[in-house]
């Protein structure tokens, strides 16, 4: 995606740098008990397994171990979970313990935890930045410079281009944030993953996945481009295209089934 523009995306406020180095710092701090937590629920009280996931993960780690730049990851939406399961899916448990950095940021709907105190608490323990959707344009850009932020320091983020879980249970070409656009129009030189998972027993959209499903993933990077030099316009076709790809890798998952 490089083209001669800048890669800096607009600086944050100080305040918000220092907030984000301290989460990031307790999140690392605390990473050799929350991270194989994690996995363990997954795995063993949930139940998931990961279908060829030896080959997925050494793909995975071979392709973000390759260079230092930042990698944003695309992903359809299904669950409530699906962050978590991608994460795990793709870099194993104990391998994000080293390679903190590349355990991915992520942006849940701040709706979906603002409830108690310990889930707020436990989403800014695990990289969470949230956002509210459909909030404010003021509250939305914060939570985007912050993934811009993280992003152009070398870590990797996880965005949901559709914006929220499918109704429809599959991947819906027309709608699309123009989030992922904005972020990856002021990081020229970020890296976009596309990731397609689904469970084999996954119909549609729910909270979560079946216990002790089976999942397939399939990634590439991909890299989106378009002719308007900046702006909105840019931003739109950039998710636009991401997105489409997503529909793609969906069609090519269903006629493998």
């Amino acid at each position: 995606m490089a083209d001669g523009r800048s890669s800096d995306p607009a600086p944050l406020p100080r305040r918000a740098r220092l907030a984000l180095a301290v989460q990031r710092g307790v999140g690392l701090a605390l990473g050799i008990l929350w991270i194989p937590l994690a996995g363990f629920i997954l795995r063993v009280v949930l139940g998931y397994r990961i279908h060829e996931v030896s080959d997925v993960r050494r793909r995975f780690r071979r392709l973000v171990t390759s260079t230092d730049a930042p990698v944003l990851i695309c992903a359809n939406h299904l669950t409530m979970i699906d962050s978590a399961i991608v994460a795990w899916a793709l870099g194993g448990t104990w391998w994000y313990v080293p390679n903190y950095h590349r355990m991915p940021w992520n942006l849940p709907e701040r709706r979906n935890f603002a409830h108690s105190a310990l889930n707020r608490a436990g989403a800014w323990l695990v990289k969470c930045i949230p956002i509210t959707r459909g909030g404010s344009r003021d509250g939305v850009t914060r939570s985007l410079r912050k993934v811009q932020h993280v992003l152009s320091r070398g870590e990797s983020a996880l965005v949901f281009p559709e914006g929220g879980r499918s109704r429809s249970g599959r991947v819906e070409p027309e709608n699309v944030t123009y989030g992922v656009g904005r972020i990856l129009d002021a990081l020229p030189d970020c890296r976009t993953l596309c990731v397609y998972l689904r469970g084999d027993r996954q119909e549609s959209w729910s909270a979560l996945p079946r216990r002790g499903d089976w999942f397939r993933v399939q990634f590439e990077l991909f890299q989106p481009c378009s002719d308007s030099p900046s702006g909105l316009r840019r931003a739109r076709e950039l998710a636009r295209q991401i997105v489409r790809r997503l529909h793609e890798m969906e069609q090519e998952y269903f006629a493998r089934r």
